[in-house]
């Protein structure tokens, strides 16, 4: 996940240099997105391995 968030952050940047800032809030919109959601599974698999050993 967190290559995509580096994919879709490079296109936004490369789109943001070249002026088009569409393309570029777009990018930049689905990496937040995407990040958000690798965080939240992080997150979510700490928890379950914290409490499954019990």
């Amino acid at each position: 996940m967190i290559r995509w968030v580096l994919i879709f952050l490079v296109i936004a940047l490369i789109s943001a240099v070249f002026g088009f800032s569409g393309i570029a809030g777009a990018a930049a919109a689905i990496a937040k997105v995407i990040f958000y959601l690798f965080a939240l599974s992080f997150i979510v698999s700490i928890v379950i391995v914290m409490f499954g050993k019990r």
